[in-house]
């Protein structure tokens, strides 16, 4: 037994700057040291096995931005069997300031409903809390992650890239090589051998209290005959070892975890890292393999490292380089992810004929024509009483993350099987929700292909059909861009993008002031408001624009409500002069007490000047500086003149 730990023990004597991270450790006899985060070392004794946790203090404020060039960022990706912990370890290294997307001004904010809202349709979602950060779906059913997915992580103050795989074993790399024929396994081996070729360090964990498998064997195996990268390292993990109670040899329990953890040593990777990805114990060892590995790359580059690599904040207001925020929705098997393969140009995510193959909503960062682009393929959104809920509720968790995903972007492009030739009642959910959001719409017709065109039904007429039956649903969503196309053989994509760009453009432009009561003044020449309950005529005074992302804007009257019949109005004369088409334009009414603020008036001068002591002090100081002399007490002068000398 004592061999064991003092295989496993480990002693760190290294300066960690700039973590708050927790330090595990454990070992029979001998000295124990533990680097706090101002460099000072500090001595355990102990004189038998034990466990202690350290928590450094943390010496840098936390970075809000990620700008790392590509190349010199290190990518580090997690491996291993399934249910063996990877996306709790993704979620715990996330870090959740630099992955949320900018911040709208629509997020955080409680809108009020008035009684005119009108009754939207249902989606079937718990909306996650505004403080989620969209991490990975998490769920005791082996094989939840399916697709590669990408993140930027932390430890402290160092960041990198963090890539989620789905779980590697010994089946699913048969697939992979052809033994076995299945074609969602095989593209999700794929994706993940794609991670393991780019990644520079590689955390291959393990379920220490299950120990060493033949997947995990298998595994191992198979990562040393696929690396083409040399300078990667691999880092084998064993996950799921809280508090300290595994260390004490308690002839059962402890004694197994122990031989786990040997057997783990002779894979071939070292000796293996116990850390608790549930309670986050055991990071300092992975941040202080980060630290020196971010060194390494970057001396083997030419670069310099400072504490200020990635802390680099943007200008406020720069609008070109915020990226376009791109959401792709719709129901299962429309053709979601096979249309993100199509605009990227690659086996970015995994497709297939299997309806609900997507889960996590998968983000990529991407560009064109030279405009950044972060596009993020959801999975499929279906009725809740429709959905399995066999597995941990999966299928909730997706469709909420696809719901989050909506909400912190620009653009939604909600896909549709041009099949049905029509909307789905799902469908007019989904556009229901995007619009309560604000966010601009647009509608993709996929699998045009599929629907036997000929010179009675062109592309024009189905495009037709579906706008009619949006503005019928939604009056405000008249004149919603539609783009026909084909996900499989290329169609149509490329005028996707171009429309999304002038949809997002349209959608955060900011109106001038002058510019709105202009418009105003004609509205109001052409049709006044009705009259009010009690017979005063309803009077707009003027309007201004209150916010952008989504447009809204505020009226000034003397009364607290419109009619909805005029709001509409105001809501379509609106959009058919700022061609605002596919996005809720929101109008807001308050009631002006006052007169026009920008209208000026001469008002009647008022009585000036200071009396009392003030008074009397100043024309003191006054005679003083004139004359030399101050005033004789006890004399009352109110406006004597001074001459000059």
């Amino acid at each position: 037994m004592e061999n064991r730990c003092q295989l496993l023990s480990t002693t760190f004597e290294r300066t960690i700057p700039f973590h708050t991270v927790q330090t595990r450790s454990f070992m029979q006899t001998g000295t124990l040291k533990s680097i706090h985060g101002n460099g000072a070392v500090q001595k355990f004794p102990s004189n038998s096995r034990c466990f202690f946790r350290t928590v450094a203090s943390a010496s840098a404020a936390i970075p809000t931005d990620f700008l790392g060039d590509g190349k010199s960022d290190l990518i580090v990706s997690i491996l291993g069997p399934p249910n063996a912990g990877k996306s709790t370890l993704f979620n715990r290294l996330m870090c959740k300031e630099a992955n949320k997307s900018y911040k709208l001004s629509s997020d955080n904010k409680s809108r009020k409903r008035n009684k005119h809202r009108r009754s939207g349709g249902f989606v079937g979602y718990k909306s996650p809390s505004p403080s989620k950060h969209g991490g990975a779906i998490v769920s005791s059913t082996p094989g939840t992650t399916r697709d590669r997915r990408e993140c930027i992580g932390r430890i402290g103050g160092t960041m990198f890239q963090l890539v989620d795989t789905a779980g590697v074993d010994g089946e699913r790399i048969g697939h992979l090589y052809g033994k076995l024929k299945n074609q969602m396994e095989r593209e999700m081996i794929k994706q993940t051998l794609e991670a393991a070729k780019t990644s520079d360090l590689i955390l291959l964990m393990f379920d220490a209290k299950v120990g060493v498998t033949a997947d995990l064997s298998e595994t191992a195996r198979w990562l040393r005959k696929s690396s083409t990268n040399i300078n990667s390292r691999v880092v084998i993990l064993a996950n799921k070892l809280e508090g300290d109670k595994w260390t004490h040899d308690d002839g059962t329990a402890a004694t197994s975890v122990m031989e786990h953890l040997l057997e783990a040593s002779r894979v071939g990777f070292g000796e293996p890292i116990p850390i608790s990805a549930e309670h986050g114990e055991g990071l300092a060892d992975i941040a202080i393999i980060v630290e020196e590995m971010i060194r390494e790359k970057r001396e083997r580059l030419g670069l310099v490292m400072t504490n200020d690599d990635y802390n680099v904040k943007k200008k406020k207001g720069d609008e070109a380089e915020k990226p376009l925020q791109l959401a792709i929705l719709g129901r299962q098997n429309v053709g979601k992810s096979t249309l993100v393969n199509s605009l990227l140009k690659q086996d970015r995510v995994i497709t297939g004929e299997t309806p609900g193959l997507t889960r996590d909503s998968i983000t990529v960062t991407w560009t064109w024509n030279n405009r950044p682009v972060r596009l993020c393929d959801t999975a499929g959104i279906r009725r809740a009483t429709k959905r399995d809920r066999a597995n941990d509720n999966i299928e909730d968790l997706a469709v909420a993350d696809a719901m989050r995903s909506m909400k912190v972007a620009d653009v939604a492009v909600m896909v549709l099987d041009a099949r049905a030739r029509m909307l789905q009642r799902q469908e007019l959910a989904i556009a229901d929700q995007v619009v309560k959001e604000g966010r601009a719409l647009v509608v993709a017709a996929n699998k045009m292909d599929l629907l036997g065109l000929d010179h009675t039904y062109s592309k024009e007429d189905y495009a037709q059909q579906v706008r009619q039956q949006l503005e019928l649903r939604f009056p405000m969503l008249r004149k919603t861009p539609i783009v026909p196309m084909s996900g499989l053989t290329l169609e149509g994509v490329q005028d996707l993008m171009p429309v999304v760009f002038d949809a997002r453009d349209r959608w955060s432009q900011k109106i001038s002031t002058g510019l709105l009561n202009r418009w105003l003044e004609d509205v109001l020449d052409t049709k006044q408001p009705p009259l009010q309950s009690s017979g005063i005529p309803t009077k707009i005074k003027y309007i201004i624009q209150t916010k952008g992302r989504p447009p809204t804007f505020l009226l000034f009257c003397n009364t607290d409500e419109l009619p909805l019949s005029y709001i509409r109005y105001l809501t379509r004369n609106f959009q058919e002069t700022f061609k605002m088409y596919g996005m809720e334009v929101r109008l807001a009414v308050k009631k002006s007490t006052s007169e026009n603020p920008f209208l000026t008036r001469n008002k009647p001068m008022a009585a000036t000047g200071v009396g009392g002591w003030a008074g009397r002090q100043k024309r003191m100081i006054a005679a003083l500086k004139k004359t030399g002399k101050p005033l004789e007490k006890g004399v009352r002068r109110r406006r004597q003149k001074y001459k000059k000398n």
